[in-house]
């Protein structure tokens, strides 16, 4: 199993992460793709791949950090950060029109211009999309990144059936094991299982039974489960689907 989106430089890991990662071992999950949310990640990502063999990273900026974002300098550091031999992608990026921590406009900006970065290098493209499906949809359909995922999908399938229709990838986390997720689940249900991933998006929305608590790595085997029952199909031959995605969309 691989967890293909969590955040191991997140401050909630600062105390005990070798012990994190070695719970994830114990319980299955291979291989571990840190994400960057914002440029002063992109150093701890290379430092703690490097001294971990499975562990791969990205590079990128999340919207709720797109005012801080210097698209003249930062394009440019991210393309250089990107030729880390361990670099397997640009994200977190996207539009978040929940909490909109940065303007609209701006967050669409620097959207696109890492979306654009993705495509000049060919590397896949990690995108956060919330209350933004539209926007995030008109982007993505204009720049048309050779490979991309919708990260923690939430959304309806009527919203982002085009996203699979256009060759791109759904990732799933612990919101699917929630009481009122009949939405993502029925997302889950439609969606093919060669277009998914799943993912704890750890250190946040850790999967019942942990809800509540902090998500780890680990946490990816219980998603899982539910997902697998959801499409009617094994949790090893999940298990297997979901990581020859992976490590295609993501190069390991």
């Amino acid at each position: 199993m691989i967890d293909s989106h969590c955040h191991l430089t997140a401050p909630e890991f600062s105390a005990d992460i070798a012990d994190v990662i070695a719970r994830a071992k114990t319980a299955g999950v291979q291989t571990l793709v840190t994400i960057s949310d914002e440029m002063s990640d992109l150093p701890k990502c290379r430092a703690l791949s490097a001294t971990h063999d499975d562990i791969f990273f990205t590079v990128g900026v999340h919207p709720h950090h797109a005012k801080d974002f210097d698209i003249t300098r930062d394009i440019q550091l991210l393309r250089e950060a990107s030729t880390h031999p361990k670099c397997r992608g640009i994200g977190e990026i996207g539009l978040d029109y929940h909490y909109m921590n940065s303007p609209q406009d701006t967050q669409q900006r620097v959207f696109e211009a890492q979306l654009a970065l993705a495509k000049e290098l060919n590397l896949p493209a990690v995108v956060h999309c919330r209350e933004a499906v539209e926007d995030v949809w008109t982007i993505v359909n204009h720049v048309k990144p050779e490979k991309l995922v919708i990260h923690c999908c939430t959304e309806k399938w009527d919203d982002v059936k085009r996203f699979v229709d256009a060759g791109y990838l759904l990732s799933f986390t612990g919101i699917v094991t929630y009481p009122k997720a009949a939405d993502i689940r029925e997302t889950v249900k439609q969606c093919p299982i060669m277009s998914m991933m799943v993912e704890t998006d750890a250190p946040f929305l850790a999967p019942v039974p942990h809800r509540g608590k902090r998500c780890e790595p680990a946490h990816v085997m219980d998603t899982a489960k539910v997902v697998a029952e959801i499409k009617g199909v094994s949790l090893t031959e999940l298990d297997a689907v979901t990581t020859a995605t992976a490590v295609k969309f993501f190069g390991l």
